[in-house]
């Protein structure tokens, strides 16, 4: 054997073997229990960064340790490839969608396999392949068919620069656009919709049977679903039939209800502005149609209305109150409409102070003067006043009373409402899944007959960047209307890249499957997903659109489970040390470390001394280290153990060349020792019968790896202290003098196998110089000896008075009585207790002996 470590003579030798051998090509054979691990699949944007090779490394190590522990294990992979970039790279460059995205496939796939994953290859999917579009298409119609895609006219967040809808979640809290960065305008076009809150309720109930995902996600959900209970109620308006109806949590409130407003697009706006008004409207509406939400909501910006002119009853006590109009209030949330009642709402009271509109106190707290004056919002609990017959109540008993006092009259009921909101799924790009439906003059939207799918994209597109989608300018538009054959259109729009990833989980149970979707007997063997690791930024929206998904295909008949992912992982971000100007913005203070003197860092542009930070890696920070010039210098296997060593799975990496450095003398160690067992003469002798004091305390220590590993393998997973116990296991290997004993050899292999899953090229070669001719990858996950664990003999400390004045070794099963008398017999007692009467002796068994003296 070799006696120096070479990564690069080995690790391409043995991903090509594992390969070859469809090593990690699991069975659907249902006698074995089985495990599914999955990392959210990548966008294919050119080249992997070391943020990804955390993601891939932390499943594939709970893969890899799966197997050896007898489960088949699915660990398939795929790309994630629509989207924007791509038609960004066409319209850069000439070079088509589909061109760009297979060559960046091609190149990622290249760097993931170098990695050493124990991926099944043979599933391989991309969401741009019409092979898989073709299903997302009919899962359009699938949900088409039961009602829940649907076209409206919507207001909705428009991109200037790259000219296309960008739903709420793509607006970042400047309101700007998450990819081009300009500021989002709103626009009204006809959009499909998916009806998300249908299963609101669903959703938010079945967060509880998520236990192994962590707190803070399901917070998140739960908080973006946003169920309040409530009541609706209705405020007739003068003059008029019509009413404006209102939601509320509040409905103890309402006899303090001082005015009205609503959303400047709510349709009552032109019907309730007087004419003395409507220049002034006009204007005001103008100006708010250039905000986005993100804007308009903020809680730092002042809140602009003004008044309508029109009049508005409040029913419950008959009076006339003024409707206005303000930029805070958004015609796609909740009715359009809220009410007024400063005196118990923060924002109201502010907004009333400003515009001089009445404020009266309907809530006091216990023993509270109704009559005195206000200087901020009183929004506690407590009695209810200048409310008619409710006058004494409190206002926690108010809310029913007045929700039941409204359904009597008239006037409302009671009602849940959500935040959530339907999922607008229209984008007016090209690169993307065509929806499939016809619009025909006669028969309105048509379905696409499922045998006429895919709707494929035509490879025949001019792109400018400017102007509507590219297919609305091609031929391709113009077809027969499926129903009656007369000259219809295509929908030129195509779907939100969030629909492709909503359910790849569920293609790569039956991933080759030509004639359906997926067989159910194999996405039900499979599903739902075990153990699914990605970064928190897809806290909502993935996993959101995904268990949404999963809900609609269980009630089409397609599944028989509720959830797609048993257990979340979110890993941490990979942080780099970083150069920042703390003068200058926040896009414009972070200064790319090739540009640096490090002796002397300073801005180049401006001379300011520089910070030195960890901050997230990224291009445009230019802090990144690129993944092939560690494993280039180091190995892959240096480059795994580094980031699962570094920090635990869940926290932030702060990348740091020594620690890897560090990683890479394990290894060397390890593999010094195998090859100094595996080229010593005579290695192993056969065991005797009884084992020595020394082979028992060798053997203690690989049989406290093996619990401590495997533990840290399950439930938390803690790779970085799993790691720290193959340390302490080298270290005691390398101290054991037995090295001829059945028990030093023992310990060679544990080592080894436990090894495997974080490092399993240098375990693969080290297994097979021991002379195993299958892979260490198939081999058993070794079980503990609970035997070896126990201890012959433990240390006990003597104290006096209780001061540690010595330790002695002493049999592990003795009695209390026995040890007082092993402490009293001790060389240790007898000096420190010379002369001395001994008043009391305190024993805690296994621990310590403490004399109490005169």
């Amino acid at each position: 054997m070799e006696s120096q470590y070479n990564a690069a003579n080995i690790e391409q030798k043995w991903q090509q073997k594992w390969e070859a051998s469809g090593l990690y090509q699991p069975s659907d054979d249902n006698n074995q229990p089985k495990f599914y691990a999955l990392s959210m699949f990548p966008y294919p944007s050119g080249s992997l960064h070391m943020g990804h090779v955390r993601n891939y490394v932390i499943t594939d190590v709970i893969a890899r340790c799966k197997r050896m522990q007898g489960y088949r294990v699915l660990h398939p992979m795929g790309w994630d490839a629509f989207g924007l970039p791509a038609e960004n790279a066409a319209i850069k460059n000439g070079v088509p969608p589909a061109k760009w995205t297979y060559q960046n496939i091609a190149q990622m796939k290249k760097q993931l396999q170098q990695l050493g994953l124990s991926l099944d290859w043979s599933r391989e999917l991309a969401t741009c392949s019409a092979d898989y579009y073709k299903w997302t298409q009919w899962i359009f119609l699938q949900f088409f068919q039961a009602g829940l895609a649907y076209q409206k006219e919507a207001s909705v967040n428009w991109d200037p620069i790259d000219q296309t809808v960008l739903a709420n979640e793509q607006v970042d809290s400047e309101g700007r656009s998450w990819r081009s960065g300009a500021i989002v305008e709103r626009k009204v076009l006809r959009q499909w919709f998916l009806k998300i809150t249908d299963y609101a309720e669903q959703l938010l109930n079945d967060l509880d049977k998520l236990t192994g995902w962590p707190e803070r996600v399901k917070t998140m959900q739960a908080n973006w679903i946003g169920k309040s209970v409530g009541a609706y109620l209705e405020f007739p308006i003068v003059g008029m039939d019509e009413k404006i109806g209102v939601f509320t949590t509040r409905p103890d409130t309402v006899y303090g209800v001082t005015y009205v407003v609503l959303a400047p697009e709510h349709p009552l706006t032109q019907k309730v502005t007087t004419s003395d008004n409507q220049e002034a409207i006009d204007a005001f509406i103008q100006e708010v149609k250039n905000e986005s939400e993100i804007e308009r909501v903020a809680e730092d910006k002042p809140k602009r209305g003004i008044l309508t002119g029109g009049k508005a009853i409040n029913p419950f006590n008959g009076e006339e109150i003024p409707i206005l109009i303000a930029d805070y209030v958004l015609y796609e949330y909740g009715t359009g409409a809220v009410m007024g009642v400063p005196a118990h709402d923060t924002r109201d009271f502010k907004f009333a102070r400003e515009k001089n509109l009445a404020i009266r106190t309907v809530i006091i707290p216990d023993g509270g003067d109704a009559s005195a004056e206000l200087s901020a919002a009183y929004t506690d609990p407590g009695s209810m006043v200048n409310s008619a017959q409710f006058d004494g109540r409190s206002s926690i008993e108010g809310k029913t009373g007045i929700i039941e006092y409204a359904e009597k009259q008239g006037y409302g009921k009671a009602r849940i409402q959500y935040r959530l909101r339907d999922w607008l799924i229209s984008r007016q790009r090209y690169w993307g899944a065509p929806i499939p439906v016809v619009h025909c003059p006669s028969c309105g939207i048509v379905p696409v007959p499922e045998e006429e799918l895919p709707v494929k994209l035509p490879d025949d597109v001019e792109f400018t960047g400017r102007g509507s989608s590219p297919l609305a300018k091609l031929d391709w538009v113009n077809v027969k209307c499926p129903s009656c054959g007369e000259p219809a259109k295509r929908e030129t729009d195509t779907m939100d890249v969030f629909i492709d990833s909503s359910w790849y989980f569920l293609r790569f149970s039956d991933a080759n499957n030509d004639r359906e979707i997926f067989a159910s007997d194999k996405v039900n063997n499979w599903m739902p997903v075990d153990q699914y690791v990605g970064g928190i930024e897809h806290a909502i929206l993935h996993l959101l659109y995904s268990r949404f998904f999963t809900k609609v295909l269980r009630d089409r008949g397609l599944l028989n489970f509720d959830e797609p992912f048993q257990r979340l992982l979110s890993q941490g971000m990979v942080q780099g040390q970083t150069y920042m100007n703390p003068n200058k913005g926040d896009k414009e203070k972070w200064i790319p470390t090739n540009l640096v003197n490090p002796n002397d860092p300073r801005d180049p542009e401006t001379g300011e001394p520089l910070e030195l930070v960890y901050a997230t890696m990224s291009k445009s920070k230019g802090n990144g280290v690129a993944p092939e010039e560690v494993i280039n210098k180091y190995g892959v296997d240096t480059a795994r153990m580094f980031v699962l060593f570094k920090a635990p799975p869940e926290k932030d990496l702060e990348w740091d060349e020594a620690d890897v450095e560090g990683q890479f003398r394990f290894l060397n160690r390890i593999w010094r020792l195998v090859s100094e067992f595996v080229n010593r003469p005579n290695q192993t002798k056969k065991n005797k019968g009884q084992l020595s004091k020394e082979e028992k305390d060798l053997r203690r220590a690989i049989h406290i790896a093996i619990k401590e590993v495997s533990e840290d393998l399950e439930d938390e997973y803690q790779f970085n202290t799993a790691i720290s116990e193959l340390m302490k296991l080298s270290n005691a290997l390398t101290e054991a003098k037995c090295l001829d004993s059945p028990v030093y050899a023992e310990g060679i292999e544990t080592l080894i196998v436990l090894l495997a899953p974080f490092a399993p090229h240098i375990a693969e070669q080290l297994w097979h110089e021991l002379g195993r001719d299958f892979s260490v990858h198939q081999y058993a996950w070794p079980k503990v000896d609970s035997s070896a664990l126990e201890v012959d003999e433990i240390t006990l400390v003597i104290q006096v008075m209780g001061k540690t004045r010595g330790t002695i070794q002493v049999p592990s099963n003795l009695d209390r009585d026995a040890l007082e008398k092993y402490a009293r017999e001790s060389e240790v007692a007898q000096r420190h207790l010379q002369g001395k009467e001994i008043k009391k002796v305190i024993v805690v068994p296994g621990k310590l002996v403490n004399f109490v003296v005169a």
